[in-house]
């Protein structure tokens, strides 16, 4: 289907313009009914739903639905970013606001799965289907294509380090290496450029080539598996990181508060950073989330959906903190050194264990199986967007923005060798970080007010629209006193602290000392 043609499915909805006018949306709405037919078609013909001349395959279960949501949360925000974040901010400190701030940007996602449910669409042609007559939040619908290409084009290269990894372990390459010895190792790889771009092509090979298999075959059945055995190897290793030496001092960094940092940072790059990474960890904002709420049947409601999945997101960040953190004190390492804390803290794990070989080539598989649950989720995402708003077929959508997002993702590849010398935010920065920056201080909290405001406004989807899709079906019921909050408070908190990102990333805290 086509843009244009996607107009005229539009405007072909029952009543026209007066749909819009009428703003109604039922338990099953007319929206959904022209769409997808009734609800009993959700779970029949092998999930796939009717829908005109399309057919929108489905999930084939409700665990598939809170595994790939969740592995699309859980990755590398995780596991790589949230732990040197922890050290850098006060500890236990940071770790508390950091949990405040993810329930306090729960309904983003929730609202992101309900414009998905509702519009049985990507978020590129969802704003579309939902907004009323006369308004033109489908401008919006870029967002999806764009911050999914941006999250992207450094999350591969940083995947492609997994991979790497998982043949340095195998392979004995780090086997005997003092604690220094794995810090320079991990220099010298990032300064090789066929490490990096080879490890970056696999992870773009991988993640297009599991959503070319579709829904139900390729992405639903692979994150599945990869998460399911990311959990057990973090149980074990969190268990052996707490036996070792020393492991106690790190034990108490992380759970104990450390004030005296937290007021050197000060209050509010606390705040922004615990935000963040709260985006960052969600996933929310670039609307990934809304595409798998439209392979969502409506038999379960969304709040109780999106806490088992931020349940499981939180459980994997503390746990991946009492790995890392024991370690640093065991080892003599710094908890605030930076994104390659985990390839030098893990590396002296193993080197510690007995069988530490096996358990490290283990880790580092899973751990690159957490990070390409988020590249495939995100893939799907881009994939979507070309099939809803396009109407291009998904092999031809796979190809093309293999290849697209390849090409985009080498300046981050070459950015710590033959592009070291571009440093767009100062002396020490890298093409990472300052793509890191784009997406985590801009575009997915930019993102995230879009939904807040295209779900609480009147002259947007509606909050009571929103409220009858999200708690449609068994379980936990969103808050209706929560308007408010969502309404006013937590949009102006996202565009205050996005304005303090940018008061701290270039300096001008100095000038600003009020905290």
């Amino acid at each position: 289907m086509t843009a244009a043609s996607g107009e005229t499915l539009y405007k072909a909805l029952p009543g026209g313009d007066s749909r819009a006018k009428k703003h109604s949306f039922l338990a099953e709405s007319e929206i959904s009914r022209s769409l997808c037919g009734s609800s009993d078609n959700f779970r029949k013909g092998g999930r796939m739903v009717e829908r005109g001349q399309v057919k929108r395959e489905m999930l084939g279960s409700r665990l598939g639905f809170l595994l790939l949501s969740a592995g699309c949360a859980i990755g590398l925000g995780n596991v790589w970013r949230f732990p040197y974040i922890t050290g850098a901010y006060g500890g236990a400190i940071f770790v508390g606001i950091y949990i405040f701030f993810l329930f306090a940007i729960l309904p983003i996602m929730i609202m992101e799965f309900a414009v998905g449910r509702a519009s049985r669409r990507n978020m590129g042609l969802a704003l579309r289907v939902l907004e009323p007559a006369g308004t033109y939040w489908h401008r919006f619908g870029w967002v999806a294509l764009v911050g999914s290409y941006m999250l992207m084009m450094f999350y591969t290269t940083v995947t492609g380090w997994m991979l790497s990894y998982c043949w340095f372990m195998a392979s004995g390459a780090l086997s005997g290496l003092t604690p220094e010895g794995v810090g320079g190792f991990f220099n010298a790889a990032l300064g090789r450029v066929d490490v990096q771009i080879i490890g970056m092509s696999l992870s773009v090979a991988l993640g297009f080539g599991v959503c070319a298999l579709g829904v139900q075959k390729g992405v639903e059945r692979v994150v599945k598996l990869m998460m399911v055995g990311l959990l057990l190897i973090l149980v074990l290793l969190v268990v052996r990181a707490l036996l070792l030496p020393g492991a106690g001092a790190g034990v108490r960094f992380y759970l104990v508060p450390d004030w005296g940092k937290f007021s050197e940072v000060g209050l509010l790059n606390v705040c922004n950073a615990a935000m963040n990474q709260a985006f960052f960890a969600l996933s929310v904002g670039i609307g990934a989330m809304t595409i798998f709420g439209s392979y969502q049947p409506k038999d379960r409601s969304l709040t109780g959906e999106a806490l088992w999945i931020m349940g499981l997101d939180t459980f994997v960040g503390i746990m991946a903190g009492l790995i890392i953190f024991p370690a640093c004190f065991a080892f003599g390492v710094e908890p605030g050194a930076g994104p390659g804390l985990v390839f030098v803290t893990l590396p002296n794990i193993f080197n510690s264990m007995g069988g530490g070989r096996l358990w490290g080539t283990l880790f580092f598989i899973f751990l690159a199986f957490a990070s390409l649950s988020t590249v495939i989720a995100v893939f799907e995402n881009i994939i979507s967007y070309s099939a809803d708003v396009w109407g291009m077929p998904r092999r031809r959508a796979t190809v093309l923005h293999a290849g697209a997002m390849w090409l985009l993702s080498l300046p981050c590849a070459l950015g710590f060798n033959l592009l070291s010398s571009v440093q767009p935010l100062g002396a020490g920065s890298s093409i990472l970080d300052f793509e890191d920056f784009l997406i985590s201080n801009n575009i997915l909290p930019l993102g995230g007010l879009l939904f807040l405001l295209f779900c609480c406004r009147q002259r947007g989807w509606g909050w009571e629209n929103f409220l009858t899709e999200v708690d449609l079906g068994v379980g936990v019921k969103f808050p209706r006193r929560l308007r408010g909050y969502l309404t006013w408070i937590l949009p102006g908190l996202i565009l205050v602290l996005f304005a303090v990102g940018y008061v701290e990333k270039f300096g001008l805290m100095e000038h600003l000392k009020l905290f």
